[in-house]
């Protein structure tokens, strides 16, 4: 198993064995869409790469590249902005995925079935290798926290990767749920993967009236009515929805660069304030630090540079989080 700092397995970095490609349609957009996962060397983390026509144009999967978007998360640069991308990036995070090239053939992920479910098959398939570096973990030493009215993400020190959330919604199906996550990739296929995308009817139907949410339907996102569900299939878990939430976190999180050891409590929170909560922790670095890492940077250069990964990020384009 190795070492252990926190609490956390020191490991080798991974990346696929094999290349392995899916075919659906984007949530929003409607429009059909090929992605292809594939090997990467070490320290590359996950990269986007446009395969829409253009010369294969690259961008890194980090909020240094985040764009403001409703409902989702996206990054742009290079030439070219990926939309919906959180349900991938959870999977890979998930299960422990470091180091992958994502070609992707239109603007936005392919939905699938609403989850992470499909991703994680598709990297099951195609199988992990380690890789001859260690793989960087970004540990919290102090809280730090998003307070948006009653919403609100708080990460603490703690021993190992932990997620709480909570979601309270006025719908028979819902009201409060939480769920308590501690990671691992056994865990994360088992208890998080398969958990769906969700919205009530009048959303969907609001959406639709703004030329959103075209590649919706009953196959891939949960439709709540006023006092029930459309979906004759049921749910996946009793509590499939604040699952769901967890899902999306991790995926957002993922932009933090590296994989980090704290505790994420997140209450009634969402894609921006998770958004926000990773600047934070990027543009406070003496709130954490850099665990397994084989190329350090000297504390007083932290007030310029961050290692993200093993890939030195600069402060100035960061934003700190409002």
């Amino acid at each position: 198993m190795g070492d252990f700092y926190g609490g956390c397995t020191v490991r080798l970095q991974q990346t696929l064995a094999n290349s392995i490609s899916c075919t659906g349609t984007g949530l929003h957009s409607g429009h059909p869409v090929t992605m292809v996962l594939r090997p990467a060397p070490v320290d590359t983390g996950v990269v986007f790469v446009n395969r829409n026509g253009h010369a294969g144009a690259s961008l890194a999967a980090s909020v240094e590249h985040l764009v403001p978007t409703e409902l989702c998360t996206a990054i742009s640069g290079n030439g070219f902005q990926v939309k919906t991308i959180e349900h991938v990036l959870a999977a890979l995070a998930g299960l422990n995925v470091d180091n992958v090239f994502v070609e992707i053939d239109a603007g936005e992920a392919p939905v699938m079935d609403g989850s992470s479910a499909h991703f994680v098959r598709l990297i099951k398939a195609a199988g992990l290798v380690s890789q001859p570096k260690r793989q960087p973990y970004i540990k919290i030493t102090q809280p730090l926290e998003i307070v948006d009215g009653v919403r609100s993400i708080r990460i603490e020190p703690s021993s190992m990767p932990k997620i709480t959330y909570s979601i309270q919604y006025n719908h028979p199906f819902i009201d409060t749920q939480t769920y308590e996550y501690e990671h691992s990739a056994d865990a994360f296929e088992s208890e998080i993967a398969s958990a769906r995308t969700f919205g009530f009817l009048h959303e969907v139907e609001a959406l639709w009236a703004r030329g959103l949410g075209r590649g919706g339907n009953l196959d891939n996102t949960i439709v709540l009515s006023k006092d029930g569900m459309l979906n004759e299939t049921g749910l996946r878990f009793s509590d499939e929805f604040v699952r769901h939430k967890v899902l999306d976190l991790i995926g957002d999180f993922s932009l933090l660069g590296a994989p980090f050891i704290g505790h994420l409590i997140a209450d009634r929170s969402g894609h921006a304030l998770h958004t926000k909560l990773v600047k934070q922790i990027l543009t406070h670095p003496d709130c954490w630090v850099l665990l397994n890492a084989e190329h350090s940077i000297p504390q007083s250069e932290l007030k310029h540079t961050v290692l993200v990964g093993s890939r030195p990020v600069p402060l100035a384009t960061l934003q700190p989080a409002s």
